[in-house]
């Protein structure tokens, strides 16, 4: 499904509200409960206000309390944590995992369905150690396992699982020494399942368990004919880069067998891509997979589990549609139709139905994690109001001041009309040596301030012309922040998607400034120009006026899926401050601070290329010891420069205060 694109508008005469805030920003949409402002219109977060039933009511056994972030950030910024900063909130975190593996225990009663629910975190999804720690903690009582898709990942897996309970599933292209480390994990004790994405894998696999006398467990990946929907659905479909065709099936079946190990195979899996936006794609996909189970069993073969891979959505927008950055069901409607279309499928085939496993990634971690941001310059094109002097003019010139004296009473699309006509003269006679830059400089000051007229006229009208909106673009105002869109919301830049952005605090207050974002990268592609609505997707964003004796900080919200592993280093801009944040009923504030981790230095953004500071500064010293002998500087400021220098090797990437 696809969205028109239109600039922000709020068109509303009522009395500006923190409601009205709430309505403006989507916090009542996205936020599904997590995110509120409070009376004095600083945001909130609520880690465990999120209803997991269906009727959307708070459950009654959850604490409704919340947390200032500005208070976050200003302890952050008294322990010398500094902007941009990552704020991970490990109680959201705590939630998501409960949510997951609640809902799917609801469906599954209510259902009578004879098998249990294992699901599993893909590590690929969010890889930091903190953030696994906390998903296994509160995921040990639903036996809650982990997902791995090379061979750091099962490294991982394996030193941190502790559950012999739950299940460890291998997906990915998978070596020899992959495979001998997942059959060390079984010699362990350990439920690692050995998922075939190829069928090349299958005889290593065979070869490997018999030469460690090991037995493996072992799924097989289905390439569905069901194709998925959304950025992501290339994962899926019959020309997908994983899994296997009907027949590969059938042979790889066969292929255990004869090597006397139909015995390990006891799973099926497929994936149709993250961030599925259309249930009726997940259902297609579950019944498909479950016909593959059900033969499978019927061959002979001890199948056990059904994993549905990921896919479950995160509603960026809030819109709950089919829309590519949402998704039109809920968590408990995902699970039930899950669970609903296995049993279908198994009873109607007179087979026995499947422990279910589910993969998902995005809607455990996304909204735990917060990027704060500090809006440190403001480029506009309102800056400089145009100085007309008395006297004669270019007739160009003349032409542009009846437009802005409106002379004609021309209406405000008519005076655009005019408008762009005489902008096309003014640039093809200066480009033709024909204008003066001073005559240049006063038609573009006139041109823009015409079109800020136009502009305001049409700001809180509800229908326009779609010229008006891209002028509402063209001059809305980039607000500068220090942050890396390449380092912090790289899908953002690389695959369009848009994330919630929402000022911290004054949101008591009206914002009258319509907004891009730019980052601090010497890079165009370095900017935010598209953001979330219910019903369009926003080419602006109405923000406050900054005020040069206050900071203004932006939040940018569901950050936590993919970002943190997958930013790069452009511009040599490195990882940002991170805090972990916990509640705490008995703190000030509500919460504290458990664990606070630096972002990069400059110097360790450097050993990144292969440059070593030490050597850095060995290099300066020869060149400030030469400029002093050559008497261009003094050895006094030679000094102070070499020690400023090294001194900024220790320091952050970002802009400091």
């Amino acid at each position: 499904m696809s969205k028109a694109i239109k600039a922000s508008a709020i068109g509303t005469d009522s009395p500006w509200t923190v409601q009205t805030s709430e309505n403006y920003y989507g916090l009542k949409h996205w936020g599904k409960g997590h995110f509120k402002v409070d009376a004095d219109g600083y945001l909130e977060v609520y880690p465990l206000s999120n209803p997991i039933s269906s009727s959307e009511k708070t459950p009654s056994n959850l604490t409704v309390k919340g947390i200032r972030i500005f208070d976050i950030i200003e302890e952050a910024k008294s322990k010398g944590f500094e902007l941009p900063l990552t704020i991970r909130i490990q109680d959201l975190l705590q939630t998501k995992v409960k949510e997951l593996n609640e809902s799917f225990l609801e469906v599954l009663e209510e259902e009578n369905y004879p098998g249990v629910y294992r699901g599993v975190f893909p590590i690929k999804v969010n890889q930091m150690r903190e953030v696994l720690e906390e998903i296994l903690a509160a995921g040990d009582a639903y036996n809650y396992g982990l997902e791995c898709g090379s061979k750091p990942e099962l490294m991982i897996a394996l030193a941190n699982h502790k559950n012999l309970k739950s299940l460890i599933i291998c997906n990915g292209y998978k070596d020899a020494s992959f495979i001998r480390l997942a059959l060390y994990g079984n010699r362990l004790g350990k439920s690692v399942f050995l998922v075939v994405e190829q069928l090349s894998e299958i005889n290593r696999i065979i070869q490997m368990s018999k030469q460690m006398g090991v037995i493996p467990k072992i799924g097989l990946r289905v390439k569905l004919s069901t194709v998925g929907e959304g950025k992501w659905a290339r994962s899926s479909g019959e020309n997908a880069k994983f899994g296997l065709t009907s027949p590969e099936i059938m042979e790889a079946a066969k292929s255990l067998k004869r090597a006397g190990l139909g015995e390990s195979l006891q799973l099926i899996h497929f994936h149709i891509g993250s961030q599925v936006p259309n249930i009726q794609t997940i259902k297609r996909a579950t019944v498909e997979a479950a016909r593959y189970y059900c033969e499978l069993s019927k061959l002979g073969f001890p199948m056990q589990y059904l994993d549905v891979g990921g896919g479950l959505g995160v509603d960026y927008d809030g819109s709950r549609s089919n829309f590519e950055s949402s998704m039109n069901y809920t968590l408990r409607e995902y699970a039930r139709d899950i669970v609903y279309n296995i049993k279908t499928v198994c009873e109607a085939a007179s087979v026995a139905c499947p422990d279910i496993i589910s993969e998902s990634g995005r809607a455990v971690v996304a909204s735990h994690s917060i990027l704060i941001t500090e809006v440190c310059d403001r480029i506009s094109k309102n800056s400089i109001e145009p100085k007309i002097s008395k006297g004669k003019h270019e007739p160009v010139i003349e032409s542009l001041i009846s437009i802005l004296k409106n002379d004609y009473q021309a209406s405000p699309i008519e005076r655009y009309h005019d408008l762009i006509q005489k902008k096309d003269e003014v640039d093809n006679l200066f480009n033709l040596g024909y204008l003066k830059l001073e005559d240049k400089g006063l038609a573009d000051a006139i041109f823009w301030k015409i079109c800020r007229e136009i502009v305001l006229y049409y700001r809180e009208k509800k229908i326009q012309p779609d010229e008006i909106e891209t002028m509402k673009t063209m001059m809305a105002d980039q607000y500068v922040c220090n942050f890396s869109v390449f380092q912090s919301l790289i899908d953002h830049w690389a695959c369009d998607q848009l994330f919630p952005v929402v000022p911290i605090h004054r949101l008591n207050e009206e914002p009258s400034v319509d907004t891009t974002l730019v980052d601090i990268t010497c890079d165009s592609e370095g900017r935010i120009a598209s953001f979330v609505d219910t019903e369009d997707v926003r080419t602006t964003l109405r923000l406050h006026e900054l005020n040069p004796n206050q900071s203004y900080f932006l939040g940018v919200f569901f950050v936590g899926a993919y970002q943190d592993i997958m930013g790069d280093l452009h511009n040599l801009f490195g990882r940002v401050n991170e805090v972990h944040v916990f509640l705490e009923e008995d703190e000030e504030n509500g919460f504290y601070i458990e664990d606070r981790i630096p972002g990069f230095s400059v110097d360790e953004v450097l050993g990144f290329t292969q440059y070593d500071g030490k050597m850095l500064i060995r290099e300066m010293k020869k060149q400030i010891d030469q400029a002093t002998k050559e008497d261009q500087i003094k050895p006094r400021e030679g000094t102070r420069i070499l020690d400023e220098y090294a001194q900024l090797l220790k320091s952050q990437t970002y802009l400091l205060d």
